[in-house]
C-alpha cells in the first residue's frame, strides 16, 4: 500500500537586497548550523515555518498591507525569521506607518535585537514584541517572488513562500549563531559560482531562485520586474530522464533556466 505523503508545512523564506558597488543588487544569506536537521551547512536566504503566533488574528491592527490568511501568515513569518537569524526588522513606527513609509532605523532593531532568541524559541510571542515597541510589520515591502512545494516522496515537506525586499537602510545584519554561523552579502552571480566550484552548499530551491535574481540589474529593478511577473506553484515531480537516471522535474519558470534536475544532484 502506497505511503499517504506528508502534508507540507507553511513556511516562508526572504531575499533581502541591497545596492552593491558597483553591479548587480547583492541577497542576504546566512549558512545553515552543522548540527541542523535540515540543510545542515548550506547557504540559504533568513527563512523558516509559519508558526501558530504568526496566524493570530491580533496581527491585523499591527500589519500594513491586506493579503488574506494564507499570504499574511506567510508574510508575517518571512519578517519574523528574518528578524530571528539575521536581525534585520522589517517595520514601521505604529505613528507614522502605511505603505511606502520609512523603516525602523538601526536605534529600534538594536532595541529589539536582545530578544531574537527568546522568539525563535518561542519564549517570546514576535506579535506582543511588536505591539510592546509600538511597531507595525512592513508586509507591503514584500515582493512575492517564488512558491516552492517539497516533493511528495520527502518525510519532511514543506509549502513555502519566497520574497524579496529592500533592505532596511544602516539596519546591521548578524547570524544568530544557533540557527546560523554566518550572515554575508552576495551577488546571485557570485553565490552561484561559490556552488560552482565547490566552496558553498547550496539546495536545489535555493539555487533555482537565486538563478532568477541575475535577472535583475538594481534592487528597484528586481522589485519593478518581479513585481509584475506571475509566481507559479513548483512541485518537483520524481521521474527518469532519457538516460535513466532519476531526476526531478520542474515547470518553466521564466529565470530558472531548468526544468529537470538529476537526483543525485539534490541536497537536504
Amino acid at each position: 500500500m502506497d505511503k499517504t505523503p506528508a502534508e507540507p508545512r507553511l513556511s516562508a523564506t526572504i531575499l533581502m537586497l541591497r545596492e552593491a558597488a558597483s553591479g548587480p543588487p547583492e541577497v542576504l544569506m546566512v549558512k545553515r548550523h552543522y548540527e541542523i536537521d535540515f540543510a545542515a551547512g548550506a547557504l540559504v536566504f533568513p527563512g523558516g515555518k509559519a508558526s501558530a503566533d504568526d496566524s493570530r488574528t491580533e496581527w491585523d491592527a499591527y500589519t500594513d498591507g491586506d493579503y488574506g490568511p494564507v499570504q499574511q501568515d506567510a508574510r508575517i513569518a518571512a519578517v519574523r525569521e528574518a528578524y530571528e537569524e539575521s536581525g534585520l526588522l522589517l517595520a514601521r513606527p505604529a505613528s507614522a506607518r502605511g505603505p511606502g513609509a520609512t523603516l525602523v532605523g538601526p536605534d529600534i532593531a538594536e532595541k529589539l535585537a536582545p530578544h531574537r532568541h527568546a522568539v525563535d524559541r518561542g519564549e517570546m510571542s514576535f506579535l506582543d514584541l511588536i505591539r510592546e515597541h509600538d511597531l507595525v510589520l512592513a508586509l507591503d515591502s514584500l515582493v512575492h517572488f517564488g512558491h516552492w512545494i517539497t516533493p511528495i516522496m520527502m518525510p519532511k515537506r514543506f509549502d513555502t513562500h519566497f520574497y524579496i525586499a529592500p533592505a532596511p537602510e544602516n539596519q546591521v545584519a548578524a547570524h544568530d549563531g544557533r540557527e546560523t554561523t554566518d550572515a554575508v552579502w552576495l551577488s546571485a552571480e557570485e553565490a552561484l559560482a561559490q556552488e560552482a566550484d565547490g566552496r558553498a552548499t547550496i539546495i536545489f530551491p535555493t539555487r533555482m531562485n537565486l538563478k532568477r535574481m541575475t535577472m535583475a540589474t538594481s534592487v528597484s529593478d528586481a522589485l519593478a520586474r518581479f513585481g509584475s511577473m506571475d509566481v507559479p506553484t513548483v512541485l518537483p515531480k520524481p521521474g527518469k530522464n532519457d538516460e535513466g537516471q532519476a531526476c526531478l522535474f520542474i515547470p518553466k519558470v521564466e529565470g530558472y533556466g531548468q526544468t529537470v534536475e538529476l537526483l543525485s544532484n539534490v541536497k537536504v
